[in-house]
């Protein structure tokens, strides 16, 4: 399997081969306000599928709880395609948004959910983390 995920102009892409490790949705405030959304969804990767083409800029987040993470966005339309958790250095995480894929896998982690709005209903088979 081999995806494509893209900035909303196309200059920042990250091709990805395989299925990911991991598909998850976050409710932390740091999301929120990142995305503009209640929530992100992102799919994780081993670093050795991920292959980034074009120029990013980067911005630092620190976590509620670890390291945080190193985003890489495109510096003309602004569009995050894909981070860098730093605490795990072998893995590449991207916005399942920035694949464009109505098919894509439904998460099967949820986290920060003390931090969800009240409307948003995970999937209920998904592991669920305070």
């Amino acid at each position: 399997m081999e995806r494509v995920a893209s900035c909303s102009c196309g200059q920042l892409t990250a091709r990805v081969v395989g299925e990911p490790v991991r598909v998850s949705i976050c409710h932390c405030l740091a999301c929120q306000r990142r995305t503009g959304s209640p929530f992100s969804e992102q799919a994780r990767f081993p670093r050795a599928n991920v292959a980034p083409i074009g120029v990013s800029s980067e911005y630092v987040q620190a976590g509620d709880e670890g390291p945080g993470a190193r985003f890489h966005f495109c510096p003309r339309c602004g569009a995050t395609v894909f981070y860098e958790p730093l605490g795990l250095p072998d893995y590449v995480s991207i916005p399942v948004g920035a694949f464009a894929d109505p098919g894509f896998a439904a998460p099967t982690v949820s986290v920060y959910e003390g931090r969800k709005h009240g409307w948003v209903i995970p999937p209920a088979a998904a592991e669920h983390f305070p």
